[in-house]
């Protein structure tokens, strides 16, 4: 199979789709790869890596979408992008489509098969695609909080540990899936006064048992979730439906019982925000405010860490990538029902539920799909 990876152009977004390693494995199993001239530069990768790995070299996008059987990305298509996708093309990336109608109508007119990483499951029903990068924005959640605290942002300019005689900050988190618990170690860390909110029981006895001794855990019920954020100097938003547009869990409303200058960090972004004023924001300008509080709303946080997010990435998607390529999306899909799961549009079809149900549009399950 003839594999390419062009260069991401979303803005501020430096991950790259294959690293070396990957194209020299995916060579080494008789297939061609292509990458798009300086594609992995925003990740320490130069073009001569990518030769050395067996991988060609293309000057353009266009070269890539044109010839390649497979489109590998980190990002969601952009518009100009999709437009080059064409059918029985294969795309392996995020797409998360349940909060973007106009990414989905061009995919479902494109014809292509796109299998989305962030839909795709594990035997033990976790993310396997979602989670380095989960990892990777929960860590960097309470950073960039704490940057987004600071008074020349915007933000109350209360620092996140406090010192000798001035108590720490209050940190909430929704959500104690891999953002939220990664989310929590790091601020906890930081010497902040952390609540990790959650609605599964046995979630937040693993919490408590693991890291009872850093924060605290506390049922989010609607009312525990508004009097938490209250009390909060920052809320970080790392809720998950898989494959769904993410709840509204704090309503605008809410904003003016918040502290002034009070930070939000939505990590939830991707898939629509899990506040009622959250909008996708970028690394260039990644601020704004609304009532007296600083929203970080960054739909691509790992990209400013785009080395360790690509490193990451790449292990994890490696495996899938080769097995797509060895076998056809089709019969790795049939053999794994977990990679099945990440089908989201094929043949003009959307192929998950929650997408479909997410925009109010038709779907068939990605089994239904196979069976076609």
């Amino acid at each position: 199979m003839h594999i390419g990876c062009p260069t991401e152009i979303k803005p501020q977004e430096f991950r790259v789709g294959l690293t070396p390693n990957a194209a020299r494995e995916a060579v080494g199993h008789g297939h061609s790869v292509t990458m798009q001239a300086g594609a992995g530069m925003g990740a320490g990768f130069t073009d001569d890596d990518y030769r050395a790995a067996g991988a060609q070299i293309a000057d353009t996008a266009e070269e890539i979408f044109a010839n390649a059987e497979m489109i590998v990305k980190v990002k969601e298509p952009q518009a100009i992008e999709r437009r080059m996708l064409r059918e029985g093309q294969i795309l392996f990336t995020y797409l998360h489509l349940a909060p973007d109608p106009a990414q989905t109508e061009d995919l479902v007119r494109s014809g292509a098969t796109c299998i989305a990483y962030e839909t795709v499951t594990d035997r033990s029903g976790g993310l396997p695609l979602l989670a380095p990068m989960s990892e990777v924005a929960g860590r960097l959640a309470p950073q960039v909080g704490a940057w987004t605290l600071q008074k020349a942002n915007g933000g109350r300019g209360v620092l996140l540990g406090g010192v000798p005689g001035v108590g720490p900050a209050n940190v909430v988190v929704i959500g104690g899936g891999v953002v939220g618990t990664q989310a929590a170690k790091i601020a906890a860390g930081m010497g902040a006064r952390v609540t990790v909110l959650d609605k599964s029981l046995p979630r937040m006895r693993y919490l408590d048992d693991v890291y009872g001794r850093d924060f605290r855990t506390t049922y989010a019920s609607a009312g525990a979730t508004a009097e938490a954020v209250v009390q909060a100097d920052m809320v970080i938003g790392a809720v998950l439906v898989p494959g769904a547009a993410a709840p509204k869990l704090v309503s605008r409303e809410q904003l003016s019982t918040m502290k002034p200058g009070a930070a939000i960090v939505d990590v939830a972004i991707d898939q629509g925000g899990c506040f009622e004023t959250s909008k996708a924001t970028t690394h260039e300008d990644p601020i704004y405010e609304v009532d007296g509080i600083m929203h970080y709303c960054v739909a691509n946080m790992p990209g400013a860490v785009a080395r360790t997010s690509t490193l990451a990435l790449g292990n994890a998607t490696m495996p899938f990538v080769l097995a797509i390529a060895d076998k056809g999306w089709k019969q790795a899909c049939e053999e794994d029902a977990h990679l099945a799961e990440g089908l989201n549009v094929h043949a003009g079809l959307i192929t998950n539920l929650a997408v479909g149900e997410g925009l109010g549009r038709e779907a068939i399950s990605a089994q239904e799909a196979l069976r076609r």
